[in-house]
């Protein structure tokens, strides 16, 4: 099983989306990064585990947990012309950008901002809090998410 880190703008996709969504299920779509696509398409499997990630808003910070429901599959919103995540280099046949099904397991009773996250050790190596990492999704570590659990359960 592998932990990953998942950042959204609630505006765009938050976490109140996601629990409004029929049975808690959304597909995690929109990624046009070739590394975070590589991720989805390489990486990750059913039964994985995944941080929620508020981005680029008053209190960024991890708000709940989701499932990953089955390794990434092709990002159909590529092929769609009138679609806001439109790729019209993207081939159906050798598609560039991949999107993961997720299920919200946990929403956590408060947001662990950014700030708390920078001050705890044992999360010193997360990749959130690397100067300059800009990724959407990223690797935890199976401690670092047994850190945050605990930061979520106080």
């Amino acid at each position: 099983m592998h932990y990953w880190l998942m950042k959204s703008e609630p505006e765009v996709f938050g976490i109140d989306h996601l629990a409004a969504s029929p049975k808690r299920t959304a597909a995690w779509d929109g990624v046009r990064n070739y590394q975070v696509r590589n991720m989805i398409r390489d990486q990750m499997q059913k039964g994985d585990v995944a941080l929620f990630y508020h981005s680029s808003c008053a209190e960024p910070g991890i708000v709940g947990s989701m499932r990953i429901l089955g390794p990434g599959y092709p990002d159909s919103t590529a092929f769609q012309p009138r679609h806001h995540h439109f790729d019209p280099k993207s081939d159906p046949k050798k598609p560039s950008w991949y999107m993961v099904d997720v299920q919200l397991e946990k929403r956590f009773p408060r947001t662990i901002s950014l700030p708390e996250l920078k001050r705890h050790a044992a999360l010193k190596s997360m990749l959130i809090l690397r100067r300059g990492n800009r990724l959407s999704i990223t690797p935890v570590t199976p401690a670092e998410w047994k850190t945050i659990l605990t930061l979520a359960a106080s």
